[in-house]
């Protein structure tokens, strides 16, 4: 398998978890050290995960989930980006529910890499190793949320609760963007 395909795969499938961590940021304002750890670290763990579960799932099972899990990541970024945007104009000081913990980040986590299920079946049907690409896909997802979380710092610096509701939208639109891809395949 060519590697430059499989970095170019890992960052297309590392934009979502770039846009979920710029817009958790903004929620935060200054997140802190764990938190940061716990965004960067469970995207990547999924986006290693989920290209080896697809693979492992074959393509068999794939019918069944594709009918229905552009709906999960659409509802899962939509009812936390509204939550985000009501949060962020109740009350500028006080963030009700830290995202970086529990259910949220799981689900966040799951949302941002049902793609990558998708490549682990492509990667089955074709019968290759899978390993190694997944574990650049984790890496670079990992990195990638990183820097979202660096620019959602910037930009909550710079424009306070305004960015946390910019946030919350993006997470709606990238919602709207699954289900918009979904629909029109």
């Amino acid at each position: 398998m060519n590697y430059n395909y499989i970095i170019l795969v890992a960052f297309a499938l590392a934009m979502d978890a770039f846009a979920v961590s710029l817009a958790a940021a903004t929620y935060f304002g200054k997140p802190t050290k764990r938190q940061k750890f716990r965004l960067s670290f469970h995207f990547g763990l999924f986006q290693f995960f989920m290209p080896i579960a697809g693979w492992l799932l074959g393509a068999h099972l794939e019918q069944y989930v594709k009918e229905f899990d552009h709906w999960i990541a659409f509802a899962v970024l939509a009812v936390i980006g509204i939550k985000m945007c009501i949060d962020a104009m109740n009350d500028e000081q006080v963030i009700s529910k830290d995202i970086s913990k529990g259910w949220s980040l799981v689900s966040l986590s799951l949302a941002t890499s049902i793609d990558a299920l998708a490549v682990g079946f492509s990667f089955g049907v074709i019968n290759a190793n899978i390993f190694i690409p997944s574990l650049i896909i984790g890496i670079v997802a990992a990195a990638m949320s990183l820097i979202g979380i660096k620019l959602g710092e910037v930009l909550s610096v710079k424009f306070g609760s305004k960015a946390a509701v910019i946030g919350g939208i993006i997470l709606i639109l990238i919602g709207l963007n699954i289900l918009r891809e979904h629909l029109l395949m």
